[in-house]
């Protein structure tokens, strides 16, 4: 007997990849002018590869609402940090773009997948949950 899957169930690396195709689907989130040649952070060098990735962040912040909720834009700018090469001396921790993670909420807000969360953050509507729980179900896990 089958049972109904959530994103829980399912692959990070899986889930992210076909809830991004979801959004890209859907049209529904405004790619910002700037996606093409934008840093995701100060410590990287270049923009990223994927012409896709905007979808790609989108998807991993919306599952990352989704599993824990009260996350803001400075939780996103941690979770999303690296490792800044300081040339020959050590390396430190730098956190990513705010004004990214800023954008893809604002946008997750206009879709109605996440809201405000009056404790601080943001949190999963019940439609941004189903979304998810729907994109889960249809994905085949390979024996």
């Amino acid at each position: 007997m089958a049972t109904a899957k959530t994103v829980k169930d399912v692959s990070p690396h899986e889930f992210v990849k076909a809830y991004s195709a979801h959004l890209k689907r859907s049209g529904k989130i405004e790619l910002p002018e700037w996606t093409d040649i934008v840093k995701t952070a100060k410590f990287k060098e270049l923009p990223p590869y994927d012409p896709d990735w905007y979808y790609i962040r989108a998807a991993s912040m919306a599952r990352k609402i989704y599993l824990r909720g009260g996350l803001g834009v400075g939780a996103f700018r941690r979770i999303y940090g690296g490792s800044k090469s300081n040339g020959s001396r050590p390396s430190h921790f730098c956190k990513s773009s705010g004004g990214i993670a800023r954008h893809i909420l604002q946008q997750l807000e206009i879709v109605k997948i996440v809201e405000i969360d009056p404790k601080g953050g943001r949190r999963i509507t019940s439609n941004g949950r189903r979304d998810l729980d729907q994109v889960a179900g249809r994905i085949i896990i390979a024996p």
